[in-house]
């Protein structure tokens, strides 16, 4: 019983410091409550975050101001037609010392960071791109045969524009797939347009505060692992991964010619640990299915491929998970 109480308070404390957090992150991201909830979402169960966009809708303040509030060692790479693979891990160079001896010396590449932010990751190669696919689940990188481990926390938090623009490259499913959650940010509308001007275009900007440091930011992430996730919440979060995979037993008649291929367990890992964090942020001590449903689209929509036939009809992913969704909450009426 003590046990208990000591993890309801250390989850009450937790709501209070992540309170902080959104507020002093939205000090500068105006207006974009459930893109900042989904971001800290992601950081707090430990993953990557994709976020999606058209330019200048403020994804690389964003992460910015993401490392300041956290407390965490930032680094940022822009992503180019040109870049290679060891402009993010680093290389070996061969020093000459002044006995005339040579020895090779390893050089950090950008990606030995707490904080790595790709930005606009689309725009470079699909070989550069699979660059991150270590770091981005293992936590390491290999080079010269010799592995190398991150920071402690590292979280990839990647900016891409819309693939139909000039000059991009689709990510690899591989590599999509690493990513905890594809937070997609839309245009204001015109109050928090307003908001955004009235903020950014004076003499000063308001300045975020740092409320964790990476070890606090840990503790937080072991935290949310411990908190209980209901049979329930655990049934419904099976129910409509399952259901979201064409031929699958689970999955309604309608799917088969609607999807091609659709998400395996790492999305029911991803969304079990992020309604944990939505929950917590939203000041509760255990998810419910309205967390399921919220965090469903940011979890799935990468994670599934939608067939020539429904993108002739012009269907959507986030519609198709929403429906998926609306199907469980009558199921579990």
């Amino acid at each position: 019983m003590a046990e208990d109480d000591r993890l309801v308070g250390d989850i009450l404390a937790l709501t209070d410091r992540l309170a902080e957090a959104r507020r002093s992150v939205e000090r500068r991201f105006v207006g974009q409550h459930a893109v900042v909830e989904q971001v800290l979402a992601a950081i707090l169960a430990g993953g990557n975050a994709l976020l999606v966009g058209q330019p200048g809708l403020g994804k690389t303040m964003l992460v910015d101001t993401l490392g300041t509030v956290l407390g965490l060692d930032t680094a940022r790479i822009q992503f180019t037609p040109d870049l290679m693979p060891a402009d993010i891990l680093g290389s070996e160079v061969l020093d000459v010392r002044a006995d005339g001896t040579r020895a090779f010396r390893f050089i950090k590449g950008p990606v030995f960071t707490q904080l790595l932010m790709a930005d606009e990751i689309n725009r470079a190669s699909p070989r550069t791109q699979s660059a991150l696919l270590q770091a981005m689940q293992e936590r390491e990188v290999t080079v010269a045969g010799e592995n190398r481990p991150l920071g402690r926390p590292f979280h990839v938090l990647a900016t891409q524009n819309p693939i139909e623009q000039e000059g991009t490259y689709p990510l690899p499913e591989a590599q999509l797939d690493r990513f905890l959650l594809q937070i997609n940010i839309d245009y204001p509308d015109r109050d928090t347009e307003r908001a955004i001007l009235m903020a950014t275009t004076g003499v000063e900007e308001d300045a975020p505060h740092g409320v964790f440091d990476a070890a606090g930011l840990v503790a937080a992430q072991h935290l949310i692992r411990r908190m209980p996730v209901g049979e329930t919440v655990m049934e419904a979060i099976l129910d409509l991964v399952r259901s979201a995979r064409p031929g699958a037993g689970d999955a309604p008649g309608w799917l088969s010619d609607t999807l091609a291929w659709g998400p395996g367990p790492r999305a029911a890992q991803a969304l079990t640990l992020v309604v944990r964090s939505r929950a917590v942020l939203n000041g509760r001590l255990a998810p419910t299915f309205d967390d399921v449903a919220a965090m469903a689209a940011p979890v799935l929509r990468h994670r599934m491929a939608l067939s020539f036939a429904a993108r002739a009809r012009g269907d959507s992913v986030d519609d198709v998970i929403a429906r998926l969704a609306a199907g469980q909450r009558q199921m579990a009426a």
